[in-house]
């Protein structure tokens, strides 16, 4: 089994940054990747961006060029710096684990940017 812990994410004004940390532990055979995903009330669950075993980033068109992710591999740890946040951004969001032949999620944490 792997478990994501999840922190940061809060409150903050638009134009601010907020970063967001994911680590995966427990029994980890194989990665493929790992990735943040949000969803806003009324919404569907959406990809915000992802960066592959191999080092390959994909984005969100709506984040790109303001969210950086980035993972420590030794540390099985994806990271999320927003920059630039906008009241849309407001949502929950996930971490996403693909590996062991399976997806794993992360509880969720509340990201709140006000106008």
């Amino acid at each position: 089994q792997v478990q994501l812990v999840e922190s940061g994410g809060g409150l903050v004004q638009a134009g601010g940054s907020l970063r967001l940390s994911c680590a995966a532990s427990g029994s980890i055979f194989s990665i493929n990747g790992m990735g943040w995903y949000r969803q806003a009330p009324g919404k569907q669950r959406e990809l915000v961006a992802s960066v592959s075993s191999g080092g390959s980033t994909k984005y969100a068109d709506s984040v790109q060029g303001r969210f950086t992710v980035s993972r420590v591999n030794a540390q099985n740890t994806v990271n999320l710096q927003m920059n630039s946040l906008k009241p849309e951004d407001t949502a929950v969001y996930y971490c996403n684990f693909l590996g062991n032949s399976r997806t794993y999620w992360g509880q969720g944490t509340q990201v709140t940017v006000s106008s």
